[in-house]
């Protein structure tokens, strides 16, 4: 086995010296998928200009009517999304460069409260090992 390893590196430096190794130059492509049961649907799309920009989506619907469309591009700017979807929870908002789209109605304020406990206090933990709640 040791030798086949040695024999196997000395004909890579051999074909690299005399150039024969091929170098794979970048190519466009595309592809995709989409997946539906009774249940939910889930899908993705991509393609690539071969030059290192690339535009996307992705998404699901599930069985309650709940869905995520993500939609996105990434090249020499950077990565930019825009998530459009009407999961509970969620708002309008624009954090890190990525647009959130929801159609979710917006929760009343005192019903905002509920999510943070008033009697929730954070004690740190023993040796470092981070944080637990106590009520």
């Amino acid at each position: 086995m040791f030798f086949l390893v040695l024999f196997s590196c000395i004909f890579l430096v051999q074909a690299q010296h005399h150039g024969h190794v091929h170098h794979h130059h970048p190519q466009p492509y595309a592809f995709g998928y989409s997946v539906r049961d009774h249940h939910s649907e889930q899908h993705r799309h991509e393609t690539g200009n071969g030059h290192g920009a690339v535009v996307g989506s992705y998404g699901f619907t599930d069985a309650r009517g709940i869905t995520r469309q993500v939609n996105y591009v990434a090249d020499h700017a950077g990565f930019r999304a825009q998530v459009n979807t009407n999961e509970p929870g969620t708002a309008n908002q624009n954090p890190a460069a990525v647009h959130v789209i929801s159609h979710q109605p917006h929760i009343h304020r005192a019903v905002e409260h509920l999510a943070h406990p008033v009697g929730l206090i954070a004690v740190p933990a023993a040796h470092g090992l981070g944080a637990r709640f106590v009520v």
